[in-house]
């Protein structure tokens, strides 16, 4: 399937390829069990084929699953080949692509649409795995929110230009140099806030970029801080800047206004990890970052329920990352 995949360019030769369901199918088999079907449930490789899918031939468990059970496709109406579809689209399209612009290429309504892209979302994460450890880094904030003044007279809210928290939702990024980002939406911009997440994710001792925002006063004592007075308009000085997380904001804000037009608080760390998966994998073409989408379908159930639930008063499944050492 690599070897054969690795060779398309365009939705239309994916879409030539899976041509049918069971070719659909044959291509998740591989990338979920590595072309031998094992129970989701207890792991055991020995299963029996039934009318309606498989059935596990452990004494112990025995149960009966499909080929979709506890993937973001499980309990799906729609053809794997339209899921298909819709996974190339979200990886490729640099800034991503609207519930509504999907729902007119697909020809689904819009709640599937929109349903679909935020399961697709949820395999972006990867919780409890800070993948930056050493090596030069940038660290920098943005607020994500309309303008205040923008705003129609009896929408604009008082106190809400610049940073602020009324509005606006704070969105922290580390980044490293020539390397990967990672953005986790936060409540403020506080030290007791950011310090945590730089201290779970960078080695003391490192170089760290910043700005001359107060939350990064201390870093001194723990790490080599180089501050750039963006106030006096140093943006650069010798090899140090925050080009590249400031770059990485400027497409995050560009998907922002020009595709969805509005991120939730709610969901806006789907939205950061979105952003960031397609961003940490620039340097590969399409048809691997789908290759590696279909990888990570596994384990990634999220359900109606969980999306639309009111946080402060249903259980909901978290998406937000868990930082750890």
């Amino acid at each position: 399937y690599k070897r054969m995949l690795q060779h398309f360019k365009t939705l239309p030769q994916l879409l030539d390829y899976f041509k049918d369901e069971q070719t659909c199918k044959d291509y998740l088999i591989q990338h979920r069990w590595g072309g031998k079907i094992t129970c989701p449930f207890c792991n055991h490789e020995k299963v029996y084929t039934t009318n309606r899918g498989y059935k596990c031939a452990s004494k112990t468990c025995h149960k009966k699953f499909s080929l979709t059970v506890g993937t973001i496709f499980e309990n799906t109406k729609l053809p794997l080949r339209t899921w298909y579809a819709a996974i190339y689209l979200t990886t490729s399209h640099k800034k991503g692509i609207s519930s509504l612009q999907l729902s007119r290429d697909l020809g689904v309504d819009k709640k599937n649409a929109w349903f679909m892209l935020q399961r697709i979302r949820e395999i972006f994460f990867t919780n409890n795995k800070p993948v930056l450890k050493d090596g030069l880094f940038h660290v920098d904030e943005t607020f994500i929110g309309g303008k205040n003044k923008n705003r129609h007279a009896h929408k604009k809210v008082d106190g809400s230009q610049g940073r602020s928290t009324k509005d606006k939702t704070p969105v922290f990024g580390i980044m490293q140099t020539g390397g990967e980002v990672f953005a986790i939406k936060v409540p403020d911009t506080k030290t007791e806030t950011l310090r945590p997440v730089i201290e779970a994710l960078i080695e003391k001792g490192a170089i760290i970029v910043s700005d001359e925002w107060t939350a990064y006063h201390n870093l001194g004592k723990d790490y080599d801080h180089v501050v750039l007075n963006h106030r006096e308009e140093e943006y650069v000085r010798g090899a140090f800047h925050n080009n590249g997380l400031e770059g990485f904001w400027s497409l995050f804000k560009r998907g922002y206004i020009g595709i969805y037009h509005y991120m939730s608080a709610k969901h806006l760390d789907r939205y950061c990890m979105e952003f960031s998966y397609r961003f940490n994998r620039r340097r590969t073409n399409d048809m691997e970052r789908f290759s590696d989408a279909i990888k990570r379908t596994h384990g990634k159930r999220v359900t109606w329920k969980q999306l639309t639930a009111n946080p402060e008063t249903d259980d909901v499944v978290s998406c937000e990352y868990e930082v750890v050492e």
